[in-house]
């Protein structure tokens, strides 16, 4: 009886494991939707750059790089979340230190893209 408990308490490890390699799958996820959204915002400038008032184009560019910001955000507090309810058994996951970096050195460039956006 007791192998069969084993058995069951490893086949659940590696359940969790695959459970927390899709929360980093779902991670990256969110960081192509936020760079996908910020290169939509470089476009959109790019095409309706020559557009009159020049304002315009420059705003609608923004609500897109604020859309990304967003996205980078949720990406990383729901990351957290879900660390915080799931454990690695054998797993090998990012560190959450890597995580949070990686999100502030996108950030800092949405700010600097949107910053050279409205100095053009």
């Amino acid at each position: 009886m007791t192998v069969k408990k084993e058995l069951a308490e490893e086949r659940t490890d590696w359940a969790e494991d695959r459970t927390v390699l899709a929360v980093e799958r779902t991670f990256s996820g969110w960081i192509r939707t936020g760079l996908a959204t910020a290169a939509v915002a470089l476009g959109l400038h790019a095409v309706f750059g020559p557009v009159q008032p020049t304002w315009l184009p420059k705003a609608v560019a923004t609500v897109f790089l604020v859309a990304a910001q967003l996205i980078f955000l949720a990406a990383w507090l729901e990351n957290r979340t879900s660390r915080r309810r799931l454990s690695s058994h054998a797993a090998r996951l990012q560190p959450a230190w890597r995580i949070g970096l990686l999100i502030l050195l996108l950030s800092l460039g949405l700010c600097g893209t949107g910053l050279v956006l409205w100095l053009l």
